[in-house]
């Protein structure tokens, strides 16, 4: 086939036209995160936390299930799934509460705590500080940590800044260990663009290597999801947060009361819920930066009646998010733990035997029931990935099911 002289100059004008385009999309969109994301967050109020926290949340959780739920089948029929599907996982989701509670943790100086003298918060903050401390040099510390200060609204700036500056220089040598911040109640991109310049400046004076303070920005105003121009502020928010934002999280209850949305219809599955998602999800598509669902607050577990239904609006919420791919989620209650895992448990493991004979078939380029395309298998690639991450699948049941190795399925994902 001869081609075109003209082919080449064209090309290389083409190039020129595009370079900036180029550098942009290669910046802002390398790609989805492949390492290990937890699949939920708990906050537990700063006055409230002790070293023993994250141990007595995984105990109240197994007490919960012995009371309510002393078996496979007693806990599949509260959540209304199939005794056969939670048989092979029971003991799994109880040793997971034993071992590793809580996937990612934050001690909450915002909502969770409310407004207290600065002398107090100091106290409680310093007494937090320490009880962390000695729960990170434990077995069942959590992947992530942090804390949740207060937002920079002219109100409680001052006492978020002061709260920040006083744990990272608590904390610092820990620093590359988890560490995670939430900024909470950010309305403008110019909110973001503060949190840099404190980072920064903390940096600096705690002599640490710049960019080792990240944070997620926490969505749960109307302005976040539509500013006052008209406009979608979070793709701008997380270009401002320079590299420094890991995570946008979804607060369900303070944006559905922004929006006016009566109490008793405040949930995760609103369709207001569903809107601030949506645009969430749009702006984080392969930048790096992930996702989190909200949570619910009901919490009954007074009697079996009352636990098995919380449990199951629980397991749902989660399977509902899981299904339109929100892998994380916010937990509120010990007794949320059990259905959390369950919901990942069971979601993961459906997913796997589709999983393995595709990627098999894919590898191998032979013809099967589905035509998969190299985006598809990396997508199927992270399913298999973040069920071993969680717990709910091991390495060696994806190598029998597949012939794939873990190395091999994070290349798929590249």
């Amino acid at each position: 086939m001869e081609v075109p002289e003209f082919v080449p100059d064209l090309t290389a004008a083409l190039d020129r036209r595009l370079e900036r385009v180029d550098e942009d999309l290669a910046t802002n969109y390398p790609g989805d995160a492949t390492t290990r994301q937890p699949i939920h967050t708990v906050y537990v109020p700063g006055d409230l936390f002790t070293a023993d926290t994250i141990a007595q949340w995984g105990g109240q959780a197994i007490d919960l299930l012995d009371r309510f739920a002393p078996d496979a089948a007693a806990l599949a029929a509260a959540v209304g799934v199939s005794g056969d599907e939670v048989a092979p996982v029971y003991d799994r989701i109880r040793e997971k509460l034993r071992s590793n509670p809580i996937e990612d943790f934050r001690v909450d100086f915002e909502d969770g705590y409310g407004r207290r003298s600065d002398d107090v918060e100091d106290e409680h903050l310093g007494a937090a500080i320490a009880a962390l401390r000695t729960s990170l040099d434990r077995p069942d510390r959590p992947l992530l940590w942090g804390i949740r200060f207060k937002c920079f609204e002219a109100p409680t700036r001052a006492r978020g800044v002061r709260t920040l500056a006083v744990f990272i220089a608590a904390m610092a040598d820990r620093a590359s260990d988890g560490l995670t911040l939430t900024l909470p109640k950010v309305t403008s991109v110019e909110q973001v663009e503060a949190m840099v310049e404190a980072c920064d400046r903390i940096e600096d004076e705690m002599d640490l290597p710049r960019g080792t303070i990240t944070f997620e920005i926490q969505v749960e105003t109307a302005q976040a999801i539509m500013a006052g121009s008209g406009a979608a502020p979070l793709a701008p928010m997380i270009r401002a947060g320079e590299g420094r934002v890991t995570s946008l999280h979804y607060g369900t209850f303070d944006y559905s009361a922004g929006l006016g949305i009566a109490a008793a219809y405040q949930s995760a599955d609103h369709p207001a819920a569903d809107h601030a998602k949506n645009v969430m999800q749009v702006s984080t598509a392969q930048t790096g930066v992930r996702m989190s669902d909200g949570s619910t607050n009901v919490v009954a577990f007074g009697d079996a009646d009352q636990a098995h239904a919380t449990w199951k609006l629980h397991y749902d919420l989660v399977e509902r998010s899981l299904v339109r791919g929100i892998y994380q989620g916010w937990d509120m209650h010990p007794g949320h733990l059990p259905t959390r895992y369950l919901a990942n448990y069971l979601f993961f493991r459906r997913a796997m035997p589709d999983a393995c004979k595709r990627l098999s078939a894919y590898m191998a380029k032979t013809a099967g029931d589905v035509m998969d395309e190299p985006a598809t298998a990396r997508m199927l690639a992270m399913a298999l990935l973040r069920g071993v991450h969680c717990g709910a699948i091991d390495e060696h049941e994806v190598r029998e099911a597949s012939g794939l190795t873990l190395d091999q399925l994070l290349e798929l994902t590249r």
